[in-house]
């Protein structure tokens, strides 16, 4: 199989929650391959300073400023890309948020929000996408970034409702992929789960604690542009073939990674 990145070059990317982290690090691989990158995220101000990093790379980062828990900021958004930059050929729905409060102590309103983000807006983002490439008679491609929360339950204290949402996504990604090959529509639908990140979505106290710094020492933990790599990864397979499924994690100081391909005459 011959990987490869040339077919996205000039292409347009959408990625959400670009403003730090795995966001962040994609966004930069995806310009640094020569694509026109658009990050989606409420602090556009750490996306133009990103932008500003990457002047001179082969391909170039727009901010625009996102909540993906609004839809009218999200139709906003590809609105703006339909009129200014052209079809949407690959998007990467990496926003999401967790709550750090057990469920029985939980509160409402935290876990609408914690859905709104993690579910609906990939929901949202994803229709826009698909009706955007069936429009243009785009063959491309989406990417749900999800957590090995999304597989099975974990025994971590105060985890919410994240699991839930997370296996939401993947239970997403697969119905997707279901209706596209319906469809007959060679749009490729990936949902890949790493393990733990060193991200800002890890509670400050947590990141504070003489264990979580003993990860960081041991690297134990791995860094948002590893995810962005497996990102890479996806992208460059062949048009006839689809990654349904890729799980990351850390094995003895080694990125871990196990797939589950298809090819479009299994689908």
């Amino acid at each position: 199989m011959v990987l490869s990145m040339d077919r996205w070059v000039g292409k347009v990317a959408i990625v959400t929650g670009a403003s730090s982290g795995i966001g962040a690090a994609i966004a930069e691989q995806l310009v640094e391959h020569g694509l026109q990158v658009v990050g989606l995220a409420r602090r556009k101000e750490r996306i133009e300073q990103l932008a500003e990093k990457l002047i001179g790379e082969k391909g170039k980062l727009f901010a625009i400023k996102t909540d993906i828990s609004k839809e009218e900021d999200i139709l906003n958004a590809f609105k703006w890309i339909k009129e200014n930059l052209g079809p949407v050929h690959i998007l990467v729905n990496n926003a999401g948020i967790g709550v750090p409060k057990s469920l029985t102590d939980g509160d409402t309103e935290d876990w609408k929000k914690l859905f709104q983000v993690n579910v609906m807006g990939p929901c949202i983002a994803t229709r826009e996408a698909v009706r955007d490439m069936r429009a243009n008679n785009v063959d491309g491609h989406i990417i749900h970034i999800n957590s090995i929360a999304g597989n099975q339950i974990l025994n971590i204290p105060n985890i919410n409702v994240y699991s839930a949402s997370k296996f939401a996504l993947r239970a997403l990604a697969e119905t997707l992929r279901l209706e596209l090959n319906n469809l007959k529509l060679k749009i490729k639908i990936t949902n890949l789960s790493p393990g733990a990140v060193n991200t800002e979505i890890i509670p400050q106290e947590m990141r504070e604690s003489e264990v979580f710094k003993k990860l960081i020492e041991e690297k134990q933990l791995m860094e948002g542009a590893d995810i962005a790599d497996s990102v890479i990864y996806v992208l460059s397979t062949p048009p006839h073939v689809q990654v349904k499924f890729l799980n990351i994690c850390i094995l003895i100081n080694l990125i871990f990674i196990t797939k589950n391909v298809a090819f479009y005459k299994n689908f």
